[in-house]
């Protein structure tokens, strides 16, 4: 396997008008794939003002459509590989944004350190925000064993599987994810569902704080998912992008 042409499977290509001023790429979380934005992606159809944006879709490694395979390591270094790759297959000649739900968040996060001068924002929609502390806290850890099984009742065999184990211990568990986040130069929304047990968003202040010129965060009811209580405000973050090109 040659890793340096590692790439993703595309799910969704779509712009209402056919002529887009602007690109949105979604990267979906952890056991899970890209159609965990079907439901937003109908609700942006169905929005005029969102009309002239090209809204992209891909399935991670190991996820959905994607490649699946023991010589993978599913870690920083593939992923990015291989989002790179898909998104220069795009062609894009529009400003870029980027948005990212739960496991897609640190992906996002670390693209856009590596690669700031390609991206106009990021969208960062329940953002695990885990400080080192957190993940060298022994209560931290049983409450992460409690996730995983959590997602082991839904479907045993995904927390076996080599994409789900890496993913977690080498990306989620990543102690340098915190740091990576509170130093972005790209201009971050992070959005948050006030029941969300999984995120640590006692962390998403302090991390405003670090930079507000930087970070906007806002809170909406509901839990984790990519859920209608969110639609409105991730729509809003993609407007203000828009609308800062016609000024």
């Amino acid at each position: 396997m040659n890793k340096n042409t590692l790439t993703l499977a595309k799910t969704y290509d779509y712009c209402g008008s056919g002529s887009a001023e602007l690109t949105v790429v979604l990267i979906h979380g952890i056991a899970s794939d890209s159609s965990t934005f079907n439901s937003f992606l109908e609700y942006c159809k169905n929005t005029k003002s969102l009309d002239s944006v090209r809204f992209v879709t891909f399935d991670l490694l190991g996820s959905g459509k994607s490649l699946k395979s023991d010589e993978l390591n599913y870690d920083y270094t593939d992923q990015l590989s291989a989002l790179r790759h898909a998104i220069d297959t795009l062609d894009i000649q529009t400003p870029l944004v980027l948005v990212g739900h739960s496991l897609g968040t640190f992906i996002v996060t670390r693209y856009a350190s590596k690669f700031p001068k390609t991206l106009s924002k990021m969208i960062l929609i329940s953002p695990p925000v885990y400080t080192k502390e957190d993940l060298e806290n022994p209560a931290f850890a049983m409450a992460i064993k409690a996730f995983r099984d959590v997602v082991s009742v839904k479907d045993h065999n995904i927390v076996q599987e080599k994409s789900f184990i890496n993913s977690m211990d080498k990306i989620v568990l990543d102690k340098s994810n915190y740091d990576t986040l509170i130093n972005i130069s790209v201009p971050t929304t992070l959005i948050y569902g006030r029941e969300d047990q999984l995120i640590a968003s006692y962390n998403i202040p302090k991390v405003v704080k670090h930079n507000p010129k930087i970070f906007t965060a806002i809170k909406t009811i509901g839990r984790h998912g990519v859920s209608r209580e969110k639609f409105a405000k991730i729509r809003e973050g993609i407007e203000e992008v828009l609308n800062a090109k016609t000024i």
